[in-house]
């Protein structure tokens, strides 16, 4: 989850998207991502997130839509981008349960520093937007490999 889902939530998306495809898990794992905001509701991902996914072969699929409480209910894991994000959905949490299922994208990647945001590439140059992906890859790699092993896929 990012603040208006068409630059790093849906680029987080797209990562895991992508290896979930490569290790063909797609009937195990539903993916979607939102934005705590309404501010881009039913616009593509930033054109160029899009380019730079595009460039690793990764596609950016979906339009931007906000975070809905019901989202609790339809997804075990809901993964913030930064740590304002994070308070936000925490806001929204009806129990624990829900709380539980809260994490940083950054907090999956052991060479992360805890608590550590992904940098919203919007208003910075073509630069950010890599490194964006740089660390999406990174932390939804380690994700897939803890969702794996829970799993036993």
């Amino acid at each position: 989850m990012c603040l208006g889902n068409i630059c790093r939530s849906p680029t987080a998306e797209g990562v895991m998207q992508h290896l979930v495809e490569a290790a063909d898990l797609t009937q195990h794992i539903e993916l979607d991502s939102a934005g705590t905001g309404a501010y881009h509701v039913g616009e593509r991902p930033d054109r160029r997130s899009a380019a730079a996914a595009q460039r690793r072969g990764i596609e950016l699929r979906g339009r931007a839509r906000q975070f809905e409480v019901s989202d609790f209910d339809a997804f075990d894991h809901v993964v913030a981008m930064d740590q304002a994000n994070f308070v936000d959905l925490t806001r929204l949490c009806r129990s624990a349960a829900d709380r539980a299922k809260l994490s940083l994208l950054r907090d999956h990647d052991p060479e992360s520093p805890k608590g550590s945001d992904v940098p919203d590439p919007y208003y910075g140059g073509a630069g950010g937007f890599d490194e964006v992906l740089d660390i999406c890859e990174a932390g939804c790699r380690h994700l897939l490999a803890r969702l794996r092993q829970d799993h036993g896929w």
